[in-house]
């Protein structure tokens, strides 16, 4: 087990480290030198921000629901990495078009069109704005500052996780996306009762 955790730790620079590095390069290769992503590399990009945070939104529920199971609870250390991870993908498209328009980006969040359900793009911009927000406050610097507020702005993956799927799955027909979705819903649930059942007890304790 001792191993196990020093892994899981060492994982867990790795991941940050990793985002670092994209939110550092990938801007500027849109930005000055965007014949380098083809669309392929831009979707697998994409893949990799979604799979991370589908890691994300179960690793908790499963280790509440699998509670005795030693291998499961100490991933719970990853999801910062993973979400950071997958945040980075999608911040560093933001950046680009910071770097490319600032005053044109800011501006349009203020106009109706950027909250519109027209082609769905509310979903997205739900998706990036809730990402801006938890790549920014995952650190134990707004931690300490934000104090109890932390893991309320922390529950965003929830509107990061299900605004963005959502979006990929009505553009895109993506099936996969539904099922994550499922998938994520049910564990959630399952844990929560779980979790209410196990308090339940110790009250009548």
């Amino acid at each position: 087990m001792r191993y196990y955790l020093h892994f899981i730790q060492k994982a867990q620079k790795f991941l940050l480290a990793v985002s670092i590095g994209i939110m550092l390069v990938l801007p500027l290769i849109i930005v000055f030198r965007p014949e380098l992503l083809s669309e392929t590399t831009v979707l697998r990009l994409y893949d990799i921000s979604h799979i991370t945070l589908f890691f994300v939104m179960i690793i908790r529920p499963l280790a509440d629901i699998f509670i005795n199971n030693r291998y499961i609870r100490p991933l719970v250390i990853l999801r910062k990495g993973m979400g950071v991870l997958s945040a980075s993908v999608v911040v560093s498209f933001i950046l680009a078009k910071i770097i490319m328009g600032p005053w044109i980006y800011f501006g349009s969040i203020f106009t109706a069109s950027y909250w519109s359900l027209q082609n769905y793009v509310l979903f997205a911009h739900l998706a990036d704005l809730s990402a801006i927000l938890l790549i920014i406050t995952s650190n134990n610097f707004s931690k300490r500052v934000l104090g109890s507020g932390w893991k309320s702005i922390q529950k965003l993956s929830y509107v990061y996780f299900y605004a963005s799927s959502l979006y990929v799955f009505v553009t895109y027909d993506n099936g996969i996306m539904l099922i994550s979705m499922l998938i994520v819903t049910l564990l959630t649930m399952a844990a929560f009762l779980m979790n209410e059942k196990r308090r339940q007890l110790i009250i009548q304790q």
